[in-house]
C-alpha cells in the first residue's frame, strides 16, 4: 500500500473511508481518513480518487493528540 515516499496514488482502491466528525458546514475543508490498514491513509475528500498521505500508527497518534491539545492555530 505504501511507497517509499510514503503516499498513495490512487486512494480510491483502498476502503474504509470516513470524514472527520470536526468537518462540515461545506467549506470543503475536508479530511477522510482510512480505518483497517496498517498505515493510515489521510486523503483530501475533493480528491477522492487523487493521492493520500500514509502516516505510521505512532505519527498519527502524534499528530491527533497535538491536534487535540490546540497545538495548531485555527
Amino acid at each position: 500500500m505504501v511507497s517509499s515516499e510514503s503516499t498513495v496514488q490512487e486512494s480510491s482502491t483502498l476502503t474504509g473511508w470516513y470524514k472527520s466528525s470536526y468537518s462540515g458546514g461545506g467549506q470543503g475543508n475536508c479530511l477522510e481518513v482510512a480505518t483497517g490498514h496498517p498505515h493510515i491513509p489521510v486523503r483530501d475528500s475533493k480528491r477522492p480518487t487523487g493521492p493520500a498521505l500514509a502516516f505510521s500508527p505512532g505519527s498519527w497518534s502524534a499528530f491527533v493528540a497535538a491536534v487535540r491539545r490546540g497545538e495548531f492555530g485555527a
